[in-house]
């Protein structure tokens, strides 16, 4: 509608068009509007008819496409497939959809590659999040990527069959990947230092180490593992370089620049073709372009045409975090890199060169900080003293790796470079490290939603327009939007002093309990737990950002004694072992009964004991016992939760 009325306006008389000039940006602005909601119905898979959920029945056979080399993942190896057809009584049907295959670690996964078919009928699983408050939203993440389902195949429950369904470039892409990465673990020694170098190079991270990856985000530098702008320009001038001959000769000049586009989109798609190496793939395309016409192109409206096509190729990408920072940090920088730049003047061309550096970092920070603690509830506090040395470190390893590459047909070079990579490599990580290890290097624990994201966005915006365009109404509006931030905060802050709830998460495999009272916690866990950083990190600390909660200690609202916990007006039963039913003359009043560690158990039994209003089953229970216990709980009309299949289990103390 907003295309045809738009179309209607342009064919009125000029002075109508002039005079009714604003109609004209809101009929482009609704046409954009439509295109965009038409493009994300589009691109929302559960919207084709021949969606494999239309078909698929459990235990049905399914035929599918291995997408991608296999990853190594702790416990198995996982790869995204696509399902081409459902087989139920004979009958073949063609569907569409994408799933993630877990395979067992075993000798049935060596013929697995990119390309390969496999028949099974194990029951496809839905994709949940685990539920716990605060977590990252991986259910949403991969249905944006036309995924819903997930299957783990042990050896004998799946068929490799003989056909191949692949794409010959793809294939190509995936085979340079795999001979750079055979390149690296041959000639950078050093498993955490070749781990670094495979995801500088090409974004490969299955060979990352956890820790070092954790360091790099402290410090305020993890973006120069994920490949992104920085990389790509590097490539951009390093292939400026090489075809510059070219441009001197006038017969072949077009080449340049051919060459060099084609250079830039071969490495952004080996580098596993991201949103943020995308942006620079096209904001540089669109560089090239101008430069070979002998035009110069506006920052702001290549930015924004690269961020149009993106999301015309794919609108999710929109909610996609290394997205948005791509983006927001390219637009910091063009704004107030100048400004900054500008404060101080250096005579010293190295001094210089170190205080533009800062300046870009400072610039990029200005705009990047409101979204980075959105999603990562965090702030590097020495992000200027580590990028001074790490970017132009790292930048020099990347030229390293490609020259690596070049003159791996000779070994003794190869090695002797190889040699030096390791010790540059491990020189930036014993800084990073370092640098982590300072006190206050980071501040953790910050959160924000999305209401104080908007205010801290609309003080940030106002009060540089006063800065740099000295406009008085700007620097009152900055004042309003802090005050309204101050006063969302400090009012979550008072919440927070307030609350009294008990969490028990869906940590597979594990205890984990937290009792809060106000912003203090009391942990009731398996030491397996208590002791792992990198799983409460991932499980437990985004909640305790969430409910503001940073310090554990014994809290006075709580009595525990060996199996019962008095917390508030609640009294909650802990079972974790074989328990011993007492032949009571009244039943045991309880709120709640919490059962883990796989114990020995009759609910018959539990409930002739307890009167219970409700029984939680936690994830360190196996699933086949809580199906068990869930029946007999629905036979014997007892209330129970289990953690595993609907997320954490809260329970305030009212």
């Amino acid at each position: 509608m907003g295309l045809i009325l738009l179309l209607l306006f342009n064919t009125r008389s000029h002075f109508r068009q002039f005079y009714w000039g604003w109609m004209n940006g809101i009929f482009i602005q609704s046409a954009l509007l439509s295109l965009g909601i038409l493009l994300a119905y589009h691109k929302d898979i559960s919207h084709a008819p021949n969606r494999i959920n239309n078909y698929y029945q459990n235990n049905a056979i399914v035929i599918a496409t291995i997408e991608e080399p296999l990853s190594v993942k702790s416990n198995s190896f996982k790869a995204n497939a696509s399902v081409q057809q459902v087989i139920e009584n004979g009958i073949a049907k063609d569907v569409k959809g994408n799933i993630i295959c877990y395979f067992q670690k075993d000798g049935s996964t060596k013929k697995l590659e990119y390309g390969r078919q496999i028949l099974f009928n194990k029951s496809l699983q839905a994709i949940r999040n685990s539920g716990n408050p605060g977590t990252f939203d991986y259910q949403r993440y991969a249905a944006f990527s036309d995924i819903c389902e997930q299957v783990y195949l042990k050896q004998g429950e799946f068929s490799i069959l003989h056909q191949y369904k692949e794409n010959g470039f793809q294939k190509f892409l995936y085979n340079t990947r795999e001979t750079v990465v055979e390149i690296i673990a041959t000639y950078v020694p050093g498993k955490k230092e070749a781990g670094l170098a495979e995801a500088l190079l090409i974004g490969y991270k299955d060979d990352l180490d956890k820790t070092l990856v954790q360091s790099y985000s402290n410090t305020g530098v993890v973006h120069i593992i994920a490949i992104s702008g920085l990389h790509l320009g590097l490539i951009y001038w390093l292939l400026n370089l090489l075809l510059s001959p070219l441009k001197k000769r006038k017969t072949v000049s077009w080449l340049k620049p051919v060459l060099t586009i084609a250079g830039l989109w071969l490495f952004a798609l080996l580098a596993g073709a991201g949103p943020s190496i995308l942006r620079s793939a096209v904001m540089f395309t669109c560089i090239v372009i101008g430069e070979s016409l002998e035009r110069k192109t506006s920052i702001y409206n290549t930015l924004a045409a690269s961020a149009f096509m993106l999301l015309c190729f794919n609108p999710f990408w929109l909610w996609d975090a290394g997205f948005q920072l791509s983006y927001i940090a390219v637009l910091s920088i063009v704004v107030f890199m100048k400004p900054i730049y500008n404060w101080l003047y250096f005579k010293n061309k190295i001094i210089d060169v170190i205080w533009k550096m800062t300046a870009v970092s400072l610039a990029a920070q200005i705009l990047t900080v409101p979204v980075s603690i959105y999603h990562f509830h965090q702030f590097p506090n020495y992000f200027l003293i580590t990028n001074i040395l790490a970017v132009p470190l790292s930048s020099l390893i990347v030229l390293g790796e490609v020259l690596l590459c070049v003159v791996a047909i000779a070994p003794p070079i190869a090695t002797t470079l190889g040699m030096a990579l390791h010790w540059l490599i491990q020189g930036m990580n014993g800084f990073v490290e370092h640098m982590e290890s300072l006190p206050f290097s980071h501040w953790d624990g910050l959160y924000i939603n999305t209401t104080q994201l908007i205010f801290m966005y609309a003080f940030a915006i106002c009060i540089s327009y006063w800065l740099l365009q000295k406009n008085k109404s700007a620097f009152l509006i900055s004042l309003l939007c802090l005050f309204a931030f101050c006063s969302i905060r400090t009012y979550s802050f008072i919440e927070a002093g307030l609350q009294q709830q008990m969490i028990v998460y869906n940590v597979p495999r594990h205890q984990a309990i937290d009792f809060i009272n106000g912003r203090n916690y009391y942990f009731r866990g398996d030491t397996a737990m208590a002791n792992d950083d990198l799983l409460q990190n991932l499980h437990l600390k985004p909640s305790r950002i969430l409910h503001r909660i940073n310090s554990t200690s014994p809290l006075a609202a709580l009595s525990v004694s060996p199996d019962c916990i008095f917390f508030g007006n609640k009294k909650i039963v802990m079972i974790d072992k074989e328990y011993n039913y007492c032949n009571a003359i009244k039943r045991i009043k309880t709120d709640a009964i919490i059962i883990s560690k796989n114990p020995v158990l009759s609910i018959a039994g539990l409930i002739h004991t307890f009167d219970c209003r409700q029984i939680i089953f936690d994830a360190s229970n196996p699933q086949w016992k809580v199906n068990n216990w869930k029946a007999d709980c629905a036979k014997l009309q007892q209330a129970c939760y289990s953690v595993v299949d609907k997320g954490a289990f809260v329970m305030k103390m009212d």
